[in-house]
């Protein structure tokens, strides 16, 4: 088992550009003992409410929306480039059809009853706060919403708190 390490939020130093839209993370969450993960390059941190928070969206036909949803809490997790086939391949196989974590060769551990994953180099621990589905009406750049939205899939985006960050020990 893998040695992992809290730090408190203000001691993250690395850009969450970097880490979300170009290293990609693992949102996972756990539904009736079964866990599912997603990829996901879009999401962010900051600051909502007075707490130090983390938000994602996830689009209606992803299975793992189905576990986020029936989860207080998920993990974000970071990983070192070596493992971008493995997230690239969890990006686009649902864990509905198969064991898509088994065939990653990814090994499931809890961290705060959480779910993550043991080769992480970061996880981050959220609280789910908020959750809201995109309503095109509300877009102000109409192109974005053609771009991105021409299936009409709106992510639902979801606010939560962090909890906790742990670091991988080297």
């Amino acid at each position: 088992m893998s040695k992992f390490i809290e730090i408190k939020p203000e001691e993250l130093n690395q850009s969450p550009f970097k880490l979300i839209g170009k290293e990609w993370m693992l949102i996972t969450a756990e539904k009736d003992n079964k866990v599912n993960t997603m990829t996901a390059s879009w999401g962010g941190f900051g600051v909502m409410w007075g707490k130090n928070v983390a938000y994602i969206v996830i689009r209606p036909q992803r299975y793992t929306k189905e576990f986020v949803d029936n989860s207080s809490k998920f993990s974000l997790t970071f990983f070192n480039e070596s493992f971008k086939k493995q997230l690239g391949y969890l990006g686009t196989v649902s864990g509905k059809d198969e064991d898509k974590i088994a065939k990653a060769n990814l090994t499931i551990s809890h961290l705060e009853d959480t779910p993550h994953f043991e080769e992480s180099k970061l996880t981050v621990i959220c609280k789910k706060l908020y959750a809201q589905d995109f309503d095109p009406k509300c877009f102000i750049s109409k192109d974005d919403d053609e771009k991105w939205y021409p299936e009409k899939d709106y992510h639902t985006l979801y606010v939560a708190e962090v909890e906790k960050i742990f670091i991988k020990e080297e």
